[in-house]
């Protein structure tokens, strides 16, 4: 068990975070010659202001039509997200290994908070699992890969939560929070996680192509 530990942790971090740099910088590289390919038109009046302008108000959970027309499902989706960047960013044990191994000081937020993010991530989770099960519209529209995801989530935070609450064999557990963390970041290029990526620039260029062509709202 110690070995399979010291490999997670070693050897397949590493693979898992240059899948994750290199399958980034291949995406992002492989989209823009895309959009050159087939609306390079596009490009020129990609615009700053209007840039911005169209991030800023999606930032807002309320600010655009259709996060008003379903409010709950807005506020789970906002805090869903923040909590899944806050938790892993910030976490103690994630940043002890950050010193441990590469001799990187980071900010830390306390365990009794760390504690109530990743419930909230996991409630968010679920409620996700139910909407796309339950609503018609989602059932429709939604691939393997969309529950794939989920689950995914799902059990790197449930699994990171019975590692730090010592549930069953601890580090059988730990090293299924591992893996399953590992395997997130590795997908994240890939799979619908990599609106993480391009949520930015979409949002560019929308806001663009409505704010300085169509001289209108995007939201």
């Amino acid at each position: 068990m110690n070995a399979a530990y010291e490999f997670v942790v070693g050897p397949l971090a590493w693979i898992a975070g240059a899948i994750f740099v290199l399958g980034s910088i291949y995406r992002l590289v492989s989209m823009y010659a895309l959009a050159v390919k087939k609306d390079y038109s596009s490009l020129p009046y990609m615009d700053l202001k209007y840039s911005l302008r169209s991030i800023i108000h999606w930032l807002n959970p309320f600010g655009t039509a259709g996060w008003k027309a379903s409010p709950w499902t807005a506020a789970v989706t906002f805090i869903f997200h923040i909590c899944l960047i806050i938790t892993p960013l910030f976490l103690l044990g994630h940043a002890v290994l950050l010193e441990t191994f590469h001799g990187i000081e980071w900010p830390t937020i306390s365990d009794g908070l760390a504690d109530g993010l990743t419930m909230l991530v996991i409630a968010g989770c679920i409620f996700f699992i139910i909407r796309r099960a339950t609503v018609d519209k989602l059932k429709y529209i939604t691939s393997g890969m969309d529950w794939f995801v989920i689950f995914l989530v799902l059990a790197t935070f449930l699994t990171g939560f019975a590692a730090y609450h010592q549930w069953l064999n601890y580090q059988f557990i730990l090293i299924l929070h591992i893996l399953a963390g590992e395997a997130m970041l590795a997908s994240i290029p890939f799979t619908r996680l990599s609106h993480m990526i391009f949520w930015v620039f979409i949002r560019g260029y929308m806001g663009s192509e409505f704010g300085k062509v169509r001289h209108a709202k995007d939201w």
